[in-house]
């Protein structure tokens, strides 16, 4: 299922009062269009192929059934990205998640001809994007299911967050400019990075992230060796975690980084920050995964974007793992994925929450 197509937006309008010129977006989709739609976003780091495990014949994401769309997001590669721009682009414009799913609503109405879906969805930062979609377009859509993500990144995640992004930054000596901003470095003395300054970067990072994807179960349990095979813990850092880094490009990484942490679905007319609002103001059924063991986006934080709803529009059912993050994707615990493919089965089926 390789390939993605893109589609142009011209010069793009931030959040930030940036633009972005000649702004492309990347996009996949898997069905015909004659069938009810569903949007799929990426997610932190994610290109468009990695969703592709929650898609197929016996999946609740049924191509045979469903028009399943699947944007990427500013940054990750094949969106508009730094990678994929001009080097004249530095430091890159600051992206928000509300300009992803601004971009994504775009695509999808005007070059795709949808204006509504069955279904929205995401993990992990496609979770967030789900949050955006249904405050910001809250008639689009009949469904959605944010699973292991959140409508508005927490202090805690914004902490985690500094660490993974100062880890990066440090190999080409420099520091972070504070939560939901970019390096310290004042733009005209802005440098790009060098091999080994990338290598040491991402390697870094991908330890720092490696303490916050499973959880202290998972760990304590090794499972990185009864469940994935690797015959050591440094064995498993070096050929899991520093190996995903590796293949990502740090300035993209950055930009979706900003991005997550910022993510506020308030943070938009005509919520103007007030969260509660914001979740009343859904109308989208919405079933709310949270993983049991998310140390990112822990049950209790769900649990309270749930109890803001409107009494019937939201449910909480928080995946029974102990794969931390994980449990929600990108399809790495079978046990995982079929909980999660049963819950969609039911739910798009008949709107059925299954327990």
């Amino acid at each position: 299922m390789a390939g993605f197509d893109t589609y142009s937006l011209g010069d793009f309008p931030l959040t930030s009062g940036e633009t972005l010129p000649n702004a492309v977006i990347a996009y996949k989709t898997y069905g015909s269009p004659s069938l009810p739609a569903i949007i799929y976003p990426t997610w932190f780091s994610g290109a468009i192929s990695d969703n592709e495990w929650l898609i197929g014949p016996d999946k609740a994401l049924n191509p045979s059934q469903y028009f399943i769309i699947v944007p990427a997001m500013f940054g990750n590669g094949q969106s508009s990205s730094p990678s994929n721009s001009p080097p004249s682009l530095r430091p890159f414009p600051d992206i928000s998640i509300r300009d992803c799913v601004t971009a994504q609503h775009r695509l999808i109405t005007e070059h795709l001809g949808v204006t509504h879906a069955r279904c929205i969805l995401g993990w992990s930062m496609g979770a967030c994007q789900t949050y955006q979609w249904i405050t910001q377009y809250p008639d689009f859509t009949d469904l959605a299911v944010p699973f292991c993500g959140s409508a508005r990144t927490s202090v805690h995640n914004q902490v985690f967050l500094e660490g993974v992004k100062s880890a990066l930054l440090s190999a080409k000596r420099a520091s972070s400019a504070g939560s939901a901003k970019g390096e310290s470095t004042p733009a005209g003395d802005y440098s790009t990075w060098n091999e080994e300054e990338r290598t040491a970067g991402l390697k870094a990072m991908g330890r720092v992230y490696a303490g916050w994807g499973f959880s202290q179960a998972f760990y304590r349990e090794k499972l990185y060796e009864t469940k994935l095979g690797y015959t050591s813990l440094e064995g498993f850092m070096v050929n899991f975690w520093e190996k995903w880094a590796l293949s990502k490009d740090p300035e993209n990484l950055l930009v979706m980084l900003r991005a997550w942490q910022a993510g506020d679905c308030s943070d938009q007319p005509p919520f103007n920050g007030d969260f509660e609002l914001a979740m009343k103001s859904i109308k989208a059924k919405t079933l709310v995964l949270p993983g049991k063991t998310d140390l990112y986006f822990p049950p209790e934080d769900s649990s309270y974007e749930v109890a803001c709803m409107t009494p019937g529009v939201g449910s909480c059912v928080p995946f029974p793992s102990i794969w931390g993050h994980w449990a929600g994707g990108p399809g790495t615990n079978p046990e995982d994925v079929e909980w999660l493919d049963a819950k969609l089965k039911a739910l798009l089926e008949d709107g059925t929450v299954k327990d």
